[in-house]
Formats: C-alpha cells, structure tokens, sequence
C-alpha cells in the first residue's frame, strides 16, 4: 500500500511539473516582448556558429561534389534520367563535367549567402525560443522549416549567377541541342537553377546539423542568453 501511494505520489509531482512547463512555454509565447527577437547569444548564436561553419566548409573548393551525402546532382532520379536523355553525351564524360560545374556553382554560392542566413538567424524571437531548445532535429533543423522558403529565395539568385561563371549553363546548352525531351526533364536554366539551389541547401543544412551537434555538447552554453 505504501508503495502504491509514494508511485501514485510520483505521478501526481510529474504531472504537476509537466504542467508547469507548459504554463511556462505558454507564458513565455504570450509575454508582451514575446515577439522580440532573441539576444544575438545563446541558441541565436548557436545556430549563427553552425551556419558559418557549414558555409565555410562548403565553400572549399571541391567540397560539394567530393562529399557524396551532398553532391549536386542532376535533376531527374538523381541524374539518371538526364543522363539517359543526354544519350552519347555521358558516354564521352561531358555530364560528369557538368556535374562537377554544378558542385562548384553550389560551392561559390557557399561561400557568399553567410549574411542571407545571419539575417533569416537574426529575425528568430522568443516565440522561436522552445522549438529551438527542444526540436528532435535541433535548430537547424527548425532554421530549415521556418525560414527555408526564405533562405531559397534569397539563395538562387546566387546559384543562377555561379551557374553562368562556372560555365554550367553553357554546357547545358551544348549537351541538349536538339534534344527535345530536356525541358520535360527540368534541364532548362531556370530548372536547373531550381534543383540546384534546393540539393545545395539540403547540403548546407546537412552540415549545419554536424555543426550544431558539435557546439551543442555545451548545454550550458546552449541556454545561456535564453531564460
């Protein structure tokens, strides 16, 4: 019987405590300065650390496509597809060339978009506060949902203008000559921009996430500038 009541006890205290945090992350989202952004420390500057490490090491030369797990690829299954539209072409290696131009496009756009994410990091506020702390995939992962849209916005731009630089584009033009089945398969510069600017980002929010994991071994430093 004793046993029953301190295990009935127990569950009364857990309840009671589960209440109380959600009474707090309630508060917390309706104070009057919940709409503030969030102090530039803390989980801001987590997320700042790991935007800028991912970005740096992405804007190595060669980084996207030695990486398989963030290659950029061409669209359609993975490149399959347009390699099988472009025919002869990938039997004499010119897709691979232009596989590999697709990578440092993605590479050079690394390595300018730190101010794009620092300003979507920058406009995070309280409201953000517990899904930042608490999100099962961390703050990068909560980055990509809320701000994603955003972030390929001002990102594509950038990959149209690198596609052009390295050169990509006029390879394109030259495997798909005569090739009326391209633009179906997205291999148009608009489409390519597309698919490009998505895998690069799904490459850098992948090394956000390694970034976060490392800086957030500190979960000390985590909180602090939070609560």
């Amino acid at each position: 019987m004793e046993d029953d009541a301190t295990e009935v006890s127990r569950d009364m205290l857990a309840r009671r405590a589960m209440l109380a945090g959600a009474a707090g992350v309630f508060a917390l989202m309706h104070a009057p300065w919940a709409m503030a952004k969030l102090p530039k420390s803390g989980v801001k500057g987590l997320i700042a650390g790991a935007s800028d490490g991912a970005l740096d090491k992405l804007a190595a030369p060669g980084a996207f496509y030695r990486d398989t797990a963030v290659r950029i690829l061409l669209p359609g299954a993975g490149g399959k597809l347009a390699s099988k539209l472009f025919g002869m072409g990938d039997k004499l290696g010119l897709t691979t060339n232009l596989t590999k131009s697709l990578n440092d496009a993605g590479g050079k756009a690394a390595g300018e978009a730190k101010p794009i994410f620092r300003t979507a990091i920058d406009d995070l506020r309280w409201t953000d506060a517990p899904a930042l702390v608490t999100k099962n995939d961390g703050a990068t992962r909560y980055l990509q949902t809320s701000a994603g849209g955003v972030l390929f916005t001002k990102v594509s731009p950038l990959i149209g203008s690198a596609l052009d630089n390295v050169g990509a584009f006029r390879q394109l033009d030259q495997l798909s000559k005569g090739n009326q089945l391209m633009a179906s398969a997205g291999l148009t510069h608009d489409g390519l921009t597309r698919s490009v600017t998505e895998q690069a980002l799904k490459g850098i929010f992948h090394y956000m996430a390694g970034e976060e994991a490392a800086l957030r071994r500190n979960p000390a430093g985590l909180l602090k500038g939070i609560f």
